[in-house]
Formats: structure tokens, C-alpha cells, sequence
């Protein structure tokens, strides 16, 4: 029951970060081109501020649908896949 509770709890997260059109964007473009820091992300999306992308970054790095990876000052994002596939298996079709 505990478990179950939990993965309810996993399943909200994850909803929630992609009831926003641009978090569902983001994390399309980074199943398709696996790993992009911040700047690439932005200039693929080209309409979304800067600090508004950071926004919805967070949100989808914190119910862990994307995984970070930091390099020096670049901060790289990917789909965590095994994430996606439990709760979001849309984004991998």
C-alpha cells in the first residue's frame, strides 16, 4: 500500500509538470536529440524565454522526468527513459 501510495504521488509529479504545453515541447525535443544543455534547448524552441525555460526545466528535472548532467558551466539535460516509460510513454513513441 505504501508503494502504491508513492506511485501515485510519482504519477501527480509527473502530470502536473506536463499540464504546460512548452514541458510537454521540451521533453519531445529531448527524446528525439537525447541531450541538450539550456542555450540549445532555447534557440530549438526559439519562443520561450530564457528564465520561463529555466522554469519549466526545474519543473521536470524535480518529478524526474529529465536527468541533469553538469559539464564545467553548462548544465545538460536528457530524458530520464525509464521515468517516461512508466508514467509518460507518450513521449517515447
Amino acid at each position: 500500500m505504501v508503494e502504491e501510495n508513492a506511485n501515485v504521488r510519482q504519477a501527480v509529479k509527473v502530470y502536473k509538470a506536463l499540464g504546460e504545453p512548452t514541458r510537454i515541447k521540451i521533453a519531445l525535443l529531448l527524446t528525439e536529440e537525447t541531450t541538450l544543455c539550456c542555450s540549445d534547448i532555447e534557440s530549438k524552441l526559439e519562443s520561450v524565454a530564457s528564465s520561463t525555460l529555466s522554469h519549466h526545466l526545474k519543473q521536470l528535472t524535480d518529478c524526474g522526468l529529465l536527468n541533469l548532467r553538469k559539464d564545467g558551466t553548462y548544465i545538460y539535460y536528457s530524458v530520464n527513459r525509464e521515468m517516461a516509460q512508466k508514467y509518460a510513454p507518450y513521449l517515447l513513441e
